[in-house]
């Protein structure tokens, strides 16, 4: 390459305009109200799986500064720690001060992204087990999408299971295609080896399982299902991201197993990721 062309190319390459810039490479809308994209990896972000950053657009123009202020939210890292970008995964809220403009991010565009990642669903966080649950509704599988693809979270549990309820069948085919990728592929399901259960369930739609993640859970349908052993806090793990009921909901049925909560300052047998809650 010739200094010339090493010069055009620098000129050519667009100028970061955002505060902390991603620019976007994907974009996919999986039906009405999900879509998932996927940004440029800043060289210096590293992260656990299962954590999440805060990213965002620029909001309206504050009238006292003249200044137009970022508009942020929490944003659980669906890709896993070693992949060279970011997946996010959200549903679309037509009034939503950010997801009502974030819904029409196009390939070549820019985010705001700030690289500081945190979050308490991290294998770290939980005492060594043997069986490892996700409970998730709706978008709350992200976290799951980045640890279900680590091979760290395989090396330390004999199985990993995914519940992921949703109330229609599209809703859950995000789940779905990343579940047949990671078993189809050949280096994921290298990574997987055999150990990941998928049991997803609708609440409204008709669907082959159905059912909340609680009912099921409370009733023993999965255990049924599945054809495995309820819950023991002596081998089983979980962790847990959904909306503030359903979080509630879930903490009170792992408690009952005789399951404790834990954070990353002190490891217990199941962990909440709370940061999504309004």
């Amino acid at each position: 390459m010739t200094e010339q062309t090493a010069v055009t190319e620098m000129k050519s390459k667009p100028v970061p305009t955002l505060p902390d810039a991603a620019e976007v490479l994907e974009v996919k809308h999986w039906n009405d109200r999900l879509f998932s994209f996927t940004v440029a990896r800043p060289q210096t972000l590293r992260f656990r799986s299962g954590e999440f950053v805060m990213i965002g657009l620029m909001g309206d123009v504050n009238p006292k500064t003249g200044k137009p202020k970022p508009l942020l939210r929490a944003y659980s890292i669906a890709s896993p720690s070693w992949e060279d970008h970011l997946e996010f995964y959200s549903i679309k809220v037509q009034d939503g001060p950010l997801t009502s403009r974030l819904q029409h991010i196009q390939p070549g565009d820019q985010i705001i992204l700030r690289p500081k990642p945190v979050g308490t669903l991290v294998v770290d966080a939980l005492l060594p087990g043997k069986r490892l649950w996700f409970f998730a509704t709706g978008t709350g599988i992200a976290p799951f999408a980045s640890l279900m693809r680590d091979p760290e979270v395989f090396e330390k549990f004999d199985e990993v299971i995914l519940m992921h309820t949703c109330r229609e069948v599209s809703e859950l085919e995000y789940g779905r295609q990343l579940v047949e990728t990671i078993k189809s592929d050949e280096m994921l399901s290298e990574i997987e080896q055999g150990k990941l259960r998928y049991y997803p369930t609708t609440t409204r739609e008709e669907f082959h399982h159905m059912g909340r993640v609680t009912d099921n859970l409370s009733s023993g349908k999965v255990f049924k299902d599945l054809g495995i052993d309820p819950i023991n806090p002596e081998t089983d793990r979980g962790m847990v991201c959904g909306n503030l009921a359903f979080n509630k909901d879930i903490m009170a049925i792992l408690d009952g197993f005789g399951l404790r909560e834990g954070a990353n300052s002190e490891p217990k047998e199941y962990v909440v990721e709370k940061a999504f809650v309004d």
